[in-house]
């Protein structure tokens, strides 16, 4: 037999060397494509302010437990398709919702009875994420610079004031309808489906005003075309300290800062919701996300442990019962 110039102990030990670096290089080539993908449901149109939060915090949550994060809009009634859709999703620690306070808070007060759904019974609170101030825009064009001078704008033009909100029966629908009664104006709401719409419509001056989070009022103000009258708070925030609250101004509203946080079906083993609650409280620590959030998205973290955030939703529910009874709204 021709000698081949290699040994068969040469020839082994080159294939236990190829094996070995194969063995090294599997775990590189697929770390996260291995593991589960996660869902969070998102209720409220794309572009808007929680939807931006929502995709900036499953960026981070993908990278933090390493695996598949993805966004999954079921947009609608004011964010309550996708609680349908997590009241009903299998609780097995894939399937999360990120909505804002507004969803769980205000459809119970407002369609309690047409609900598929309970907050009690049917979502487990995982973590608050983000706190921030609701604020009130004109178009620049109306020539007013605070709420005093919206209000006499308001009451020399019967007829022409009004507010947009992304939606009816939200947080933003109550503050407007709150600040109108604080005032002695008339001032009927024009609904939108989502921020987006409304913001378009308050540039062109369709709508004389409008209520919403702060980061699109904010970056148009800076451009010149919108003008932030005040915020619904009962201290300036630290995001925005040159805004007054109306409560400073003359009109004291109920104070209605807004939140954003995540949920997950009832009955979701403990383990899972410790494990996503570890990973979003490392998130919201980080001096990196602290700051986009603040700077770009112009909203406060604040990470809220389930106790809390159940604390913060009882008395929510506490504060605004009476003033919605008390507007006489009535859902369609």
């Amino acid at each position: 037999m021709p000698d081949s110039g290699f040994s068969p102990l040469l020839r082994i030990s080159r294939r236990h060397l190829l094996l070995a670096g194969s063995a090294l290089l599997a775990p590189a080539l697929s770390p996260a494509q291995d593991k589960p993908t996660i869902r969070i449901l998102m209720g409220l149109p794309p572009g808007g302010g929680t939807d931006s939060i929502a995709r900036y915090i499953a960026d981070k949550l993908r990278e933090q437990l390493g695996q598949p994060v993805i966004i999954e809009s079921r947009v609608g009634v004011g964010g309550r398709l996708a609680a349908d859709a997590l009241m009903s999703a299998n609780p097995d620690g894939l399937t999360y919702m990120i909505a804002p306070n507004a969803t769980p808070t205000f459809q119970t007060l407002v369609f309690g009875p047409q609900l598929k759904w309970n907050i009690w019974r049917d979502f487990a609170p995982v973590a608050g994420l983000v706190s921030y101030p609701l604020g009130m825009a004109v178009n620049a064009d109306l020539g007013v610079k605070n709420a005093r001078e919206f209000v006499q704008w308001a009451k020399a033009n019967p007829g022409k004031a009004s507010f947009g909100t992304p939606g009816t029966g939200g947080q933003n629908h109550f503050l407007g309808v709150q600040f109108a009664k604080v005032a002695g104006i008339d001032l009927p709401m024009t609904p939108y489906k989502g921020t987006p719409p409304m913001i378009t419509d308050l540039l062109g001056g369709h709508v004389p005003s409008g209520i919403s989070l702060m980061d699109e009022l904010i970056k148009h103000q800076k451009s010149g075309k919108l003008r932030v009258i005040g915020i619904f708070s009962d201290k300036r925030s630290e995001l925005m300290p040159d805004i007054p609250t109306f409560a400073e101004q003359g009109f004291p509203v109920a104070s209605g800062d807004g939140w954003t946080a995540m949920w997950a079906p009832a009955k979701t083993p403990s383990a899972e919701i410790a494990r996503v609650q570890q990973a979003l409280q490392k998130i919201l620590a980080n001096p990196q996300v602290k700051d986009y959030l603040m700077t770009r998205l112009s909203v406060v973290p604040h990470y809220r442990n389930a106790e809390e955030m159940a604390k913060l939703q009882r008395e929510e529910l506490a504060t605004w019962e009476p003033i919605i009874k008390a507007s006489g709204f009535k859902p369609e």
